[in-house]
């Protein structure tokens, strides 16, 4: 099989990977504000669910983590495409702003 659908596949899921993290940290930081919120409305003390806010915050914490981790594979793995000899500019299916519902960009292009 050629090198550079290789590096596809395998770049196909780093950035659905990467999409993931951020969907998971987005997803856990709205838990977090909606928390927050649901205890301002209700007129409950600050110490009402404290335990559980900290244990949101642990979760947001180590997502960031798991996101600079990501980044870091990114990088070494952008290195590692180099080392092999593709110079192709990989890319993944994910909506960009100024596209309709249903374009996508082209996945692989040679980088100039």
């Amino acid at each position: 099989m050629e090198k550079v659908f290789v590096a596809q596949r395998v770049a196909t899921k780093l950035f659905a990977t990467e999409n993931a993290v951020d969907a998971a940290l987005a997803e856990a930081s709205e838990l977090m504000a909606d928390m927050l919120k649901a205890r301002k409305d209700l007129g409950l003390a600050a110490t009402f669910g404290d335990n559980a806010a900290a244990r949101v915050v642990d979760a947001i914490s180590a997502l960031s983590a798991a996101r600079t981790a990501m980044v870091a594979a990114h990088n070494e793995l952008n290195e590692s495409k180099l080392r092999i000899g593709v110079r192709t500019k990989l890319a993944g299916f994910e909506d960009k702003p100024g596209l309709t519902h249903g374009q996508e960009r082209v996945t692989m292009r040679v980088a100039s």
